[in-house]
């Protein structure tokens, strides 16, 4: 259950705050309308995290529209995906954000501190596949998880991973994160015993189609207990992971 709701529901259990209030509170205006944009409020209370901005194809000053209606509808801590760094320098003169180069990813106001059951493994195949697994790495920590890193550890050089089974097996999740024939998930899938959320991405040759061969050899993996995200998708990764890292058993 969302941490806010659950507050809101046992001040009302308290006598605190009366059910009138309450349920004002739960109806208030479920989304702003600023005519490019139905800026969601209520993302929140539906999937216990907030509404995150996708900057590719939107301009700056959209960008910071966005921003700024959710910072007054009270969401003071507001993820930014697929931006570019010359985008970026323009958000970040209109309204002020924190800029990650390597993923591609802002951030308006600050981290959430760690609230997970355990930690997420970030691991890649190649230094080429670091910016899909920064992207995850930031998603992840932005919600509120330990995160640990574990680069160019690929099955080319089965020992790097090796040297690193207590990491592993540790985690609550793992992220995986490999282009060419994607091989890692499968490998990692079969050491640990956790979920293991596989990325392929679009690092390899011509042969690789631009993450495809990855991706295909990725759903094929007979290591039960892996799932796969698209190409690139290091976002999705991140977030799929924090949720099962964050999950409740439900009464």
């Amino acid at each position: 259950m969302n941490s806010e709701i659950k507050a809101l529901l046992e001040q009302v259990q308290a006598g605190t705050v009366s059910v009138e209030d309450a349920m004002l509170r739960l109806k208030d205006q479920p989304y702003e309308d600023i005519g490019y944009a139905k800026v969601d409020l209520h993302r929140q209370v539906r999937q216990g995290a907030a509404e995150v901005i996708y900057g590719a194809g939107k301009t700056a000053q959209q960008i910071a529209g966005i921003l700024r209606s959710l910072e007054d509808n009270g969401q003071k801590n507001v993820l930014i995906t697929r931006l570019d760094a010359e985008k970026a320098a323009q958000v970040n003169a209109l309204t002020p954000i924190t800029y990650y180069n390597d993923a591609h990813i802002a951030i308006a106001g600050t981290m959430a501190a760690p609230s997970g059951l355990g930690t997420i493994v970030v691991a890649t195949g190649g230094t080429s596949d670091m910016p899909v697994a920064e992207e995850a790495a930031l998603t992840a920590q932005f919600l509120g998880n330990e995160v640990i890193r574990l680069y160019d550890v690929g099955v080319a050089g089965l020992h790097r991973l090796l040297s690193h089974r207590q990491e592993l097996m540790k985690a609550s999740v793992v992220i995986a994160v490999a282009g060419m024939e994607g091989a890692l998930a499968t490998v990692i899938g079969g050491l640990v015993d956790c979920p293991v959320i596989a990325v392929p991405t679009s690092v390899g040759y011509g042969a690789a189609f631009g993450g495809l061969a990855a991706l295909l050899s990725m759903l094929n993996s007979c290591a039960s207990g892996t799932a796969v995200v698209n190409i690139d998708n290091g976002f999705g990764a991140g977030f799929m992971a924090s949720r099962i890292n964050h999950m409740e058993a439900k009464k």
